[in-house]
C-alpha cells in the first residue's frame, strides 16, 4: 500500500467545485451527521450537518474493531502478546467450556483479528442472545463451529471481543485504561468510557464513541504508518499486516485485514473501518486522503440505499476531486 507514498513534501489540493458539489451532496443525505475529508494531513472540508458537533464522541459501532485491532498491535510490540499466530486456548484457560471442542485449542490471534475463528456468529441474529448472557467470553467460546479455524469470514463482535479479554488478561489493565494510553493520549483525542460485560470486561469491537475529529486522528495515524507528531505509537509493520487482505466479506465483497476492510476505487486502494449505520474512517495512502463519515446509528447502511449513496459521495465527488486537482480523473 506504500505507506511512505502517504507522505507528501507538502499538501496538496482538491478541485474546489467538486469538494463544494461534495459538501451539497453530503448535506442533503438525512442520516448523515458529519463529514471531514483531508488531504496529506491538511482538512480540506469538515462539516456537521446534524446531530453532534466535531469534538463529540458518538458511538462508532464497529469501528472499535479497528481501535481494538491497534491495540493488539502496540500489546504485541510491548510484549504482552506474542504475536498474531498465538492460540488463545492458553490466555483464556478459565472461560472455555466444560468439554471444550479440540479445535478451540487452534483458534489464534490472527483468526479473531480477521473474523476467521469458525465459531457460530455472535452478531446478526445472535447479538441478543449473546449479550444478555451471564458471561460473554465463555459464551462466544462456547458456540459451536460452522467452519475450521482459518477458514472463511464469519464477522463477529465476539471474536473482538475474546480480544479485548485477552488484553486484559495479557496486560492486568482495562481495555479503556489502555485505549487511553496508547492512543487517546498520543492522539490528544478523548476515549470515554463504554459499554462493559458481566466480568468487567470492556466491549471489544461495539459501542466505542469517539468524536468525528477523533476519527480523523485515528486516521492519519495509520496513513502515517504508526507515527504521530514524529513519534512512533504503532510500529509500520502492523499497519501493513493489518491492510493486508486474508479473506474476503460475504456481505459486500470486499477484502478484510485485521479489523480493516479493503476496497479500490479509480485504481486506488481504500482501507476502511466501518461501522453500523454508516460510521467510516477511509484511508486512501496513494492520495494521501482521510475520509470520515459519522451517520445516524438505529438503521442498516443498506437501508434506502444510503450505503450506495455515501459510495457514491466518496467516490464521485471526493475522490474525484483529488484526482481532479492532479490532472487525473477515474478510470
Amino acid at each position: 500500500f506504500g505507506v511512505a507514498d502517504a507522505r507528501a513534501a507538502s499538501p496538496r489540493s482538491l478541485d474546489a467545485d467538486l469538494l463544494a458539489k461534495a459538501n451539497s451532496q453530503a448535506a442533503s443525505l438525512p442520516r448523515l451527521h458529519a463529514l471531514i475529508v483531508a488531504r496529506d494531513g491538511r482538512i480540506r472540508l469538515e462539516r456537521s450537518y446534524r446531530g453532534p458537533s466535531l469534538d463529540t464522541p458518538v458511538n462508532v459501532k464497529s469501528v472499535s474493531k479497528s481501535v481494538i485491532s491497534a491495540l493488539i498491535g502496540i500489546a504485541i510490540q510491548q510484549g504482552a502478546i506474542e504475536g498474531p499466530g498465538q492460540a488463545i486456548a492458553a490466555l483464556l484457560p478459565d472461560r472455555l467450556p466444560p468439554r471444550p471442542d479440540p479445535r478451540l485449542s487452534r483458534i489464534t490471534i490472527d483468526h479473531l483479528l480477521s473474523m476467521r475463528a469458525g465459531l457460530e456468529r455472535t452478531s446478526g441474529r445472535n447479538y441478543g442472545r449473546w449479550v444478555n448472557s451471564p458471561n460473554w467470553v465463555r459464551h462466544v467460546l462456547s458456540r459451536p463451529f460452522t467452519d475450521d479455524p482459518g477458514g472463511p469470514m464469519r464477522y463477529s463482535t465476539g471474536n473482538t471481543h475474546l480480544l479485548s479479554a485477552i488484553l486484559t488478561r495479557a496486560t492486568g489493565r482495562h481495555t479503556h485504561a489502555l485505549a487511553q494510553a496508547w492512543l487517546g493520549q498520543p492522539l490528544g483525542i478523548a476515549i470515554p468510557s463504554w459499554q462493559r460485560d458481566p466480568q468487567g470486561i470492556f466491549m471489544g469491537g461495539n459501542n466505542m464513541r469517539l468524536s468525528a475529529r477523533a476519527l480523523f486522528r485515528f486516521g492519519e495515524l495509520y496513513r502515517n504508518g504508526g507515527v504521530v507528531n514524529g513519534k512512533r505509537i504503532l510500529s509500520e509493520s502492523w499497519v501493513s499486516a493489518s491492510w493486508t487482505p486474508r479473506t474476503h466479506s460475504p456481505f459486500s465483497g470486499d477484502a478484510y485485514g485485521y479489523g480493516w476492510f479493503i476496497a479500490r476505487a479509480c485504481q486506488h486502494d481504500i482501507f476502511y473501518a466501518r461501522g453500523f449505520g454508516g460510521q467510516f474512517v477511509h484511508v486512501i495512502p496513494s492520495l494521501g486522503m482521510i475520509v470520515v463519515m459519522t451517520s445516524e446509528t438505529t438503521t442498516r447502511t443498506r437501508v434506502g440505499g444510503y450505503r450506495t449513496a455515501l459510495t457514491a459521495l466518496l467516490k464521485d465527488y471526493i475522490i474525484a476531486a483529488a484526482l481532479k486537482a492532479d490532472g487525473l480523473s477515474c478510470s
